[in-house]
């Protein structure tokens, strides 16, 4: 090999070293601090970045972007003496790479001790109770104090968050117990007005449908009574504008009789006293027409005035001539019509017996005769 080539290769070589030592890229969002010969010299920032050879070094390589720290279950003891195992998640940012590599030693065990520190002050001043239900307070408190001490190591503590807080277990099952009644004490409250407004919407219900069927009923005996009222009145009208014939009455009188008796409640039946008037009366109007009628022809009578004692002038007593026929239709009209109204009496009388079986049966009277 040529002598005058060795020195031009070692020549190259070290070129190409110190051009390689010279340049520092540094990626996005990354921070490298310099220092020159033992001393904190700069920070280089993201690019291309030239340092000095052999006198320059890297001595720490930090990210810039927000990061999360999350710390094991640390046990607090709350005021009430109860031992509770908190759970923190921390977002903090490198804001001072400088101060991040030369003011502490490790800055995330110095924020996860601050962290445990401060969560037995702010826990130590509440209750069980409390520390369940202020997580805002909480992690109100422990940001404002990682932030104030933070801020000197060059880290800005963005949130902190309690991700659980676990009591003990027999805690727990009274926390469990406590609910379950709470709920059942809830539910029993919701049953009890549940039936509570059921029974007043049944309560005001009833009432509106007895009040809507008092009236209903109120207006059918209206409207019957103005009926009967006013068919009484055109009976009335037309008995008395045709002069009806007391006959023709006492046979109605008869007709209506077994009517008397056949509603099903019935128990106890009154004859009225005026009963033997009316038979007595249609059987008289079956005789009447019987013997008013006209003499046999071929067998005039012969009447002569007569006196003041009622003897003819001869002084012999007149005698009727009467047709036999006509005398025994007038006697079978009258004992028909007697014994239709015996029968209809009958009639009603076993009508209001059967429907009275399970009660004590009444006793028909007659008056008049």
């Amino acid at each position: 090999m040529d002598p005058v080539v060795i020195p031009i290769l070692v020549a190259a070589i070290v070129v190409v070293f110190l051009v390689a030592a010279t340049v520092r890229v540094v990626p996005q969002a990354r921070r490298y601090n310099i220092e020159r010969f033992g001393r904190y010299r700069r920070t280089l920032e993201p690019g291309l970045n030239f340092v000095v050879p052999v006198a320059d070094r890297i001595n720490t390589k930090l990210d810039v972007r927000e990061q999360v720290y999350s710390s094991d279950p640390k046990p607090v003891i709350t005021e009430d003496n109860l031992v509770v195992n908190i759970d923190t998640v921390l977002y903090y940012q490198i804001t001072d790479p400088r101060a991040a590599a030369y003011e502490v030693a490790d800055y995330l065990q110095a924020i996860d001790q601050l962290t445990v520190t401060t969560l037995r002050n702010v826990i130590g001043s509440m209750d069980l109770e409390g520390t369940l239900t202020s997580r805002e307070e909480i992690n109100a408190r422990l940001r404002a104090v990682l932030d104030d001490a933070t801020g000197k190591w060059g880290i800005r503590v963005n949130r902190v968050e309690i991700k659980a807080i676990d009591p003990p277990h027999t805690i727990k099952e009274a926390m469990e117990k406590q609910m379950r009644a709470e709920r059942d004490k809830r539910a029993a409250i919701l049953h009890a007005e549940g039936e509570r407004q059921a029974k007043i919407l049944t309560a005001e219900g009833t009432k509106q449908k007895d009040i809507l069927e008092a009236q209903g009923t109120q207006q059918a005996m209206i409207l019957r009574a103005d009926g009967e009222s006013k068919a009484v009145e055109l009976v009335f009208q037309a008995v008395h504008r045709n002069n009806a014939d007391p006959k023709v009455l006492a046979y109605k009188y008869l007709e209506t009789l077994p009517h008397l008796a056949q509603s099903e409640n019935n128990t106890f039946w009154v004859i009225p006293g005026e009963l033997t008037e009316a038979v007595r009366t249609v059987t008289s109007a079956f005789g009447d027409q019987a013997t008013a009628g006209s003499p046999v022809s071929g067998q005039p009578q012969e009447r002569t005035e007569a006196g003041g004692d009622g003897t003819t002038a001869e002084g012999a007593t007149p005698e009727l001539e009467t047709d036999p026929t006509l005398a025994l239709d007038a006697v079978a009209a009258a004992d028909e019509a007697a014994k239709q109204a015996a029968v209809a009496v009958s009639d009603a009388k076993a009508e209001a017996q059967a429907a009275g079986e399970a009660q004590t049966p009444g006793r028909g009277r007659t008056s008049g005769d």
